[in-house]
């Protein structure tokens, strides 16, 4: 049954794939804990499915739809007149060049004012490093305006709370504010996309300094050790800059 469910998504969407093979095999695992099933998990990978479906690196491996860096200004000019929080929240996406569950999830503990570093936790990205996002002009310009959903009558923890009490915004609230706005061609993630082709091409800041901005983890293994470091202050003027061409005009 399982795999009849992933086989038709494995070739066409292998990360949605790969996803839903990673949570079915969670709700499994659950299940056994609690005693309402026994026996091996059919959802396991390694030893099992793997013998049964192509491996992800043999795989073509898809790009995420990115909206052309050109348009991202009018784009964000039609944000802003939005009256919603998730409108708030994706710019700040964008801004940040961060990922959707690193902003839904961003919590006001993560951010310091002071010196204007949102630092997201090693255990919310997906490299298991700790990342710190120095935050344009405009980024804490929005967080100044979230901060009035922190005094409303519920307070919240997290930077962009959905209407539910205590919860962050779904993961889904991004794609479907696209879709309302006519822009279902595009998905969140490739605003990063937006952003490294914008670095390349039209600014004059070393590769490295966009990858840093990404999270992305550049070079071998003896270049990492060597490279300690995460550029904060350039990645502040790369940020800066960014923010500054998005601006609507």
């Amino acid at each position: 049954d399982i795999v009849d469910i992933l086989k038709p998504l494995w070739a066409t969407k292998q990360e949605t794939a790969s996803r839903l093979r990673g949570r079915i095999e969670k709700v499994l695992h659950a299940a056994k804990a609690r005693g309402w099933r026994t026996g091996e998990n059919p959802a396991r990978w390694r030893g099992h499915l793997d013998h049964l479906l192509p491996r992800r690196q043999k795989l073509q491996r898809g790009h995420h739809p990115a909206m052309p860096y050109g348009e991202v200004p009018a784009f964000i000019g039609r944000l802003r007149a939005r009256d919603a929080v998730a409108a708030r929240a994706l710019e700040f996406l964008i801004l940040t060049a961060a990922r959707t569950g690193e902003v839904i999830g961003a919590t006001w503990s993560e951010i310091d004012h002071g010196s204007g570093v949102w630092t997201i936790p090693a255990n919310r990205m997906k490299a298991g490093r700790e990342h710190r996002v120095p935050l344009s002009t405009r980024a804490i310009e929005i967080l100044s305006e979230a901060t009035k959903l922190r005094e409303s009558e519920e307070p919240t923890v997290y930077l962009f709370p959905s209407s539910r009490r205590g919860q962050p915004l779904s993961n889904m609230a991004f794609k479907q504010l696209l879709v309302r706005m006519g822009e279902s061609g595009f998905v969140p993630h490739g605003f990063r996309s937006s952003f490294r082709d914008w670095c390349g091409e039209c600014t004059p800041f070393p590769r490295e300094v966009a990858e840093a901005a990404l999270a992305h983890i550049v070079g071998n293994s003896v270049e990492q050790a060597y490279r300690r470091g995460d550029a904060l202050e350039k990645r502040r003027e790369i940020m800066q800059a960014w923010a500054e061409f998005t601006q609507p005009k």
